[in-house]
C-alpha cells in the first residue's frame, strides 16, 4: 500500500526530525520506529548543502520503512542563498527518492509576511509546481507560518487559498499570547475541520501546550512530534508517546 497523509483512519503521528547528519538522521529514525512513529517530517534546509544529493537522500528516505515522508525545502539556513527556481527543482526530484509529501510555502516565489503571497505571477508558479508535484505522484501542503494571533475569518480564508491554489493540505502555524487566545485557536480548529473540506494542519505557538496536543482531536490530520523533549524549554512540540496516548485514549474529548 503506498505511503499516504491523506484520508488516514486516524491523524498520523509524525516524528519532526532534529538531526541533521545522514548517520544522526537514520539513528534518531530507528529510534522513533521503536517508540511508534507512524510518518516523518524531514526538513531538508538544516542539512549543509553538501549532503544534498540523490544517494544521500535515497538512503534517508528509506530508513522511513514504509512509513509517510513529509519534506519541505524552505529558503533558510543552508538553503537560504539558493533561488525559489532552485529550491522548485530540488522539491520535484524528492518523490522520486520516496517523499509522500512535499511543502510549498505559501509565499514561495514572493516573500510575504505573513507567507502567502497575493503575487499574481507567484501564485501561477506556485499552482505550476504544484501540478508537477502531483504528476510525480506527491502530496502537496501549503504552509503559511504567520506566528501571530489571528481571528478565525483570517485563518479560514488563508486556508481556503491553500486549497484554491492545488494543495492537498493547508498548513497554518499561528500563536496564542493567552489562554483565551489558545481556546479560541480550538475553536478555529473546530472551524476547519467543518468548513475546509480538505485536510489542514492548524498550529500555534506562545500559550500552545493545550492545542498542540488536542489538536488531532478535533481535526489535525496529523501531530508533530519529537523523539526526546528538547532542551529548549519553548519547543511546544509534544513526545510521540504522549500523542498516542491522547489520540488513541483521551475519547471524551471528541464527545464536548
Amino acid at each position: 500500500m503506498k505511503p499516504t497523509f491523506l484520508n488516514c483512519e486516524k491523524p498520523l503521528v509524525t516524528v519532526m526530525l532534529k538531526q541533521v547528519t545522514p548517520d544522526g538522521v537514520i539513528k534518531e529514525m530507528e529510534q522513533a520506529l521503536q517508540e511508534g512513529a507512524e510518518a516523518f517530517g524531514l526538513q531538508t534546509e538544516n542539512f549543509k548543502r553538501m549532503y544534498h544529493k540523490p544517494e544521500i537522500w535515497k538512503e534517508i528516505f528509506a530508513a522511513a520503512k514504509g512509513k509517510p515522508l513529509y519534506v519541505t525545502n524552505y529558503k533558510l539556513v543552508e538553503n537560504a542563498e539558493l533561488s525559489y527556481e532552485e529550491l522548485a527543482e530540488e522539491l520535484l526530484t524528492y518523490p522520486d527518492y520516496g517523499a509522500t509529501l512535499c511543502d510549498v510555502m505559501g509565499d514561495m516565489f514572493c516573500k510575504h509576511p505573513e507567507e502567502l503571497t497575493d503575487n499574481e505571477e507567484a501564485v501561477k508558479k506556485q499552482m505550476c509546481l504544484i501540478d508537477k508535484l502531483h504528476e510525480k505522484g506527491a502530496e502537496v501542503i501549503m504552509s503559511s507560518h504567520v506566528n501571530q494571533f489571528m481571528t478565525a475569518e483570517h485563518v479560514l480564508e488563508m486556508a481556503f487559498e491553500h486549497k484554491r491554489r492545488g494543495a492537498d493540505i493547508s498548513k497554518i502555524v499561528a500563536h496564542a499570547n493567552d489562554m483565551e487566545q489558545q481556546i479560541e485557536n480550538l475553536r478555529i480548529t473546530d472551524l476547519l475541520k467543518k468548513e475546509l473540506g480538505i485536510p489542514f494542519l492548524f498550529l500555534s505557538g506562545g500559550e500552545c501546550r493545550i492545542h498542540r496536543r488536542i489538536g488531532i482531536l478535533l481535526g489535525c490530520c496529523m501531530s508533530l512530534c519529537v523523539c526526546e523533549q528538547s532542551a529548549n524549554p519553548d519547543n511546544p512540540q509534544p513526545l510521540i508517546r504522549e500523542q498516542r496516548i491522547i489520540r488513541d485514549e483521551m475519547h471524551f474529548v471528541q464527545e464536548i
